[in-house]
């Protein structure tokens, strides 16, 4: 299976920054992961798309040398995450799943902590950590004990964390998990700023419509499997064109709706406990205006008409028969679960 082309530039022929091939991680008789392969190419965002126990932190932990894959290889800014993982620290930011802070420490004690480990010297980690307190707004809160933050800022300071020393390619494991909408939105502000200045960006998560709005392709993974990938647009496609829904006012005439709709279009999705019908609309407009005179020729009354598009989470349930919140066994039995 190919990979789509990318909506943001990148030079025909040029090397991924991130590539791996046939990545696989087993744990006992558990395949965490079963031949992934990925490319990500500079200055783009690929969005690892799965539900809980899918494989996609097992991939960001190889990826980030924090574990090694049983088969396959992987490349991250052209070194070799085997051959040379601390060269490939280097050149990486990671943000994971949970907040690593240390609460005895103020926000910008853990930044400038982290400047110094990076050997960026005393005057660059500490203007470093205030210019990051300022852009994830916590220029307030930078001088007091980070155990008295709220979860959204804890997160917050974690991305930060991982941007201090300007890394070219950053891993963020679900980096939104926790927030709310507000935190999530601003949050998607400071991925598309990095991502705009060039960074490049691998990022797992579970909500269909961060996938949708940041990522330039998407991967889906489903039991340690790539099950797909493309652009947004591409795996909607998967779904089919456009639907035609309705949702008809009297419970007595579901029977009646039921046929109505299946003389107007294809693939039926009938919910008769929400009196809700829906059919492929191939004609479009043309599908809508025949459904509004049918309905009305037979009596029926409706509470609601229209078309819709399909949606990343109608791709989502198509590919893999659930939902991203529905959980699987875990990955990891042993060293505690993945996602």
């Amino acid at each position: 299976m190919t990979y789509a082309t990318s909506s943001r530039r990148h030079e025909a022929g040029t090397a991924p920054v991130i590539q791996a091939r046939g990545l696989t991680k087993r744990y006992g008789k558990v395949v965490a992961l079963d031949g992934v392969d990925l490319d990500v190419h500079a200055g783009t965002v690929l969005g690892l798309l799965g539900p809980n126990g899918a494989g996609k932190t097992t991939i960001v932990r190889i990826l980030a040398t924090l574990l090694a894959a049983d088969e396959g290889a992987a490349t991250v800014a052209g070194i070799d995450v085997r051959a040379d993982p601390r060269e490939v620290r280097r050149h990486i930011g990671l943000s994971g799943q949970y907040a690593a802070v240390d609460e005895y420490l103020t926000g910008f004690e853990n930044l400038d902590m982290i400047g110094r480990l990076y050997h960026l010297g005393k005057a660059h980690s500490r203007s470093r950590a205030r210019e990051l307190l300022a852009q994830f707004d916590l220029e307030d809160a930078g001088d007091r004990p980070t155990r008295t933050y709220s979860g959204g800022m804890r997160r917050r300071l974690d991305l930060a964390g991982a941007l201090v020393a300007h890394p070219p390619v950053l891993f963020l494991d679900e980096p939104t998990t926790g927030l709310d909408p507000r935190g999530r939105i601003q949050m998607w502000d400071v991925i598309r700023s990095l991502v705009a200045e060039g960074t490049t960006l691998l990022l797992t998560t579970q909500y269909l419509e961060e996938a949708d709005v940041l990522a330039d392709e998407i991967v889906v993974i489903d039991h340690g499997k790539a099950i797909a990938r493309g652009t947004a647009d591409q795996l909607k496609l998967q779904v089919g064109g456009e639907r035609l829904e309705v949702t008809i006012r009297d419970r007595e005439r579901l029977a009646d709706a039921e046929e109505l709709m299946s003389r107007l279009g294809t693939s039926p999705q009938n919910d008769l406990e929400r009196r809700t019908f829906a059919v492929s609309a191939d004609l479009g407009v043309a599908t809508l205006t025949a459904a509004l005179h049918a309905f009305e020729g037979a009596g029926i009354e409706l509470d609601d008409v229209g078309l819709r598009r399909p949606t990343l989470d109608d791709a989502f349930l198509t590919l893999t028969g659930r939902t991203t919140e529905e959980t699987v066994a875990p990955e990891d039995v042993k060293g505690g679960a993945e996602r």
